[in-house]
């Protein structure tokens, strides 16, 4: 298996205390080896699944490798881009994904006119505080892709040449 690298083509946010803080509490408090109350796998398919919607391929990378770690199927893994088509996910699931899509898509007109609903769906199979979790994780995922997506974030093939 071959390593990647990235590096930061645009800005190092690092270079901000203040934005390097609210990244951090974020990861500490909602990231993938933060101690939450809902399953760790289903935590992990509403990280990578924010991580692909916003296209984030720092965030890819690293959520597609906690995924496999967290002992998810590959099926369900591979798929995730197409959830819904698929008998892989629970009821429970199924409503956490349409919630975090409806967070992270927002903007989307047609994705917040049924907010509400998506809302109702996720309340059916979790408690208030496991709801909160649920929005917490999206939302740090939310500003972890748009942050990396800021810095530029690029992978490479350690010690290989570009491929194709």
């Amino acid at each position: 298996m071959t390593d990647v690298t990235f590096t930061h083509r645009r800005a190092d946010s690092s270079a901000n205390e203040d934005l390097t803080k609210l990244a951090r509490h974020g990861a500490d408090a909602f990231g993938y080896q933060a101690h939450l109350r809902i399953d760790r796998q289903l935590a992990q398919l509403l990280r990578l699944r924010v991580s692909q919607i916003n296209n984030c391929v720092y965030c890819l990378d690293l959520h597609h490798e906690a995924a496999r770690a967290a002992g998810i199927p590959r099926a369900v893994i591979d798929t995730l881009t197409a959830w819904w088509e698929t008998d892989l996910h629970d009821d429970a699931a199924r409503a956490a994904l349409a919630y975090t899509e409806a967070i992270t898509r927002v903007a989307d007109a047609t994705v917040a006119g049924d907010f509400g609903a998506r809302h109702d769906a996720l309340a059916q199979h979790f408690s208030r505080e496991e709801i909160l979790e649920i929005i917490g994780i999206v939302i740090n995922m939310n500003v972890w892709t748009r942050l990396k997506m800021a810095e530029g974030a690029a992978p490479s093939l350690a010690g290989q040449p570009t491929f194709g």
